[in-house]
């Protein structure tokens, strides 16, 4: 399906089958990503529950930078997708040509700096001892990384506007498979490959990455389908730039603000020792395998509210909404129930038989497996805000559900009763529902429905584009 088909589809077709179309390469990307994760979680756990822990405490981290890439990823898809939807093609590829170059320079400064100070890091999150040790290990290479991570999701922005998931799917896939097929051979060694141990298990996803999007960046400049980068408008715009910064800030400030909350619930977890850190790693591990139709459709909605919008069809942009609501707690209702009931089975997989682990895990995954449609709902409020490019309620929700929920919960619970390490599991469970009750009520305000880019402009574009004819 070529780009003028796409966008037909996403501005007539039938709201279910564009979301379905949509959200499934998503759906089997995040599936497959997520394959990656408890595979390297399987292996990197067979190391020992120190590993694992260690690995858990800096993925926030790695998260707090990645969340730069994610606001100006939000940016770059409502930009685009509203400027597809209202004819203005051109704009849209100056959009993300910037994209591309910004970014590229912004994660080049952000890794290497990252990369020297991560022993630092590491410490002031609390690892100590062998935590630490292989906390900084993993990180510093992880830093590395951060480039190639920074172009998949320019990469990322740049297809999902003009409604392709498809293709992004297909690299993403490719990067997860061959990380799934190294990190074995680069955690324990094999021939000439030396032990490597958690070290291993980062180098691998570096090297898995780097050459899927190299691919993906280089067609980006020689496709001729669709929005691409064009060398014309590489360098800085000051304009284009502002404008993506406006959009894309409060979504990098509001991710940043959550993974810098996850750091905080990291200590408090940590608090209740080595076993409770590990057992909350591989409960979100397995959660996030039952979030993914929600995180699909979540992402999905995004190009088809923005192009919508973008076309002054208001009304379609909410019915995307409403469907969309409905097929995310469906699938969300039967994920949480297997999760539930299969709860301990699934934890021993991961557990390398330490009961502790195992019992706070299987404790922690039942609760958080009812509160699972609650997500659901908060991923579709988060794709309907970004969508539309009203970045700022998407940070007030990411924001407030750690900062003015869950963690002032954590310390209160922590303080007042000795649930110990299930009070955390509770907070987290009464923030996500109190979350969607404040998010619903900023969805019925309707402020969302205005269009990030004016008539003034799209008139302009206009003009530009028959001059050119």
């Amino acid at each position: 399906m070529n780009f003028a088909q796409k966008k037909d589809m996403i501005l007539n077709g039938k709201i279910h089958k564009i979301i379905i179309a949509l959200a499934a390469p998503i759906m089997f990307n995040n599936f497959i990503q997520t394959l990656y994760n408890l595979s390297d979680t399987y292996w990197v756990s067979q190391l020992g529950s120190d590993e694992v822990a260690a690995m858990t405490l800096v993925f926030p981290v790695i998260f707090l930078i990645l969340s730069v890439a994610m606001g100006m990823n939000m940016a770059g898809t409502s930009l685009i997708s509203q400027y597809i939807g209202s004819n203005q093609e051109q704009r849209a590829e100056k959009v993300a040509s910037q994209l591309f170059s910004f970014l590229l320079v912004i994660s080049t400064i952000l890794g290497l700096a990252g990369y020297f100070l991560t022993p630092t890091i590491v410490s002031l999150m609390g690892g100590q001892g062998d935590v630490l040790l292989y906390g900084s290990q993993y990180l510093s290479i992880m830093f590395l990384e951060m480039p190639v991570i920074f172009m998949f999701i320019v990469y990322n922005a740049i297809m999902q506007g003009q409604g392709n998931t498809f293709t992004p799917m297909i690299l993403n896939v490719g990067g997860s498979l061959l990380n799934v097929v190294l990190s074995p051979v680069f955690i324990f060694g094999l021939g000439p490959i030396p032990f490597m141990g958690i070290q291993g298990a980062a180098i691998a996803t570096l090297l898995s990455r780097a050459i899927f999007v190299s691919y993906g960046i280089y067609t980006l400049f020689i496709r001729k389908d669709g929005i691409n980068i064009r060398k014309k408008y590489i360098l800085p715009d000051p304009k284009v730039l502002k404008r993506i910064i406006k959009i894309g800030l409060p979504a990098s400030i509001g991710q940043s603000a959550a993974a810098f909350g996850f750091i905080i619930l990291n200590m408090f977890v940590l608090s209740y020792g080595e076993s409770a850190l590990a057992a909350f790693g591989i409960g979100n591990r397995i959660n996030s395998v039952v979030m993914m139709p929600a995180m699909g459709i979540g992402n999905a909605i995004a190009p088809i509210i923005g192009q919508n919008l973008g076309a002054d069809q208001i009304p379609r942009a909410r019915s995307t909404f409403k469907t969309s609501i409905l097929m995310s707690t469906v699938f969300m209702a039967i994920g949480g129930f297997i999760a539930f009931w299969f709860s301990e089975s699934i934890i021993r997989i991961f557990a390398s038989g330490d009961p502790e682990v195992i019992a706070l895990g299987t404790d922690y995954l039942r609760l958080i497996s009812l509160s699972i449609p609650l997500m659901g709902i908060f991923q579709i409020l988060n794709g309907t805000f970004q969508g539309s490019g009203h970045t700022m309620y998407s940070m007030f929700i990411n924001m407030f559900r750690l900062w003015g929920l869950r963690i002032p919960m954590i310390y209160i619970l922590g303080r007042l009763t000795d649930l110990g390490a299930d009070a955390i599991w509770y907070s987290m469970v009464t923030s996500n529902f109190l979350i969607c009750v404040i998010g619903m009520g900023i969805y019925l305000k309707g402020n969302w429905e205005e269009k990030i880019i004016d008539d003034e402009e799209i008139e302009e574009g206009a003009s530009e584009k028959a001059y050119a004819s």
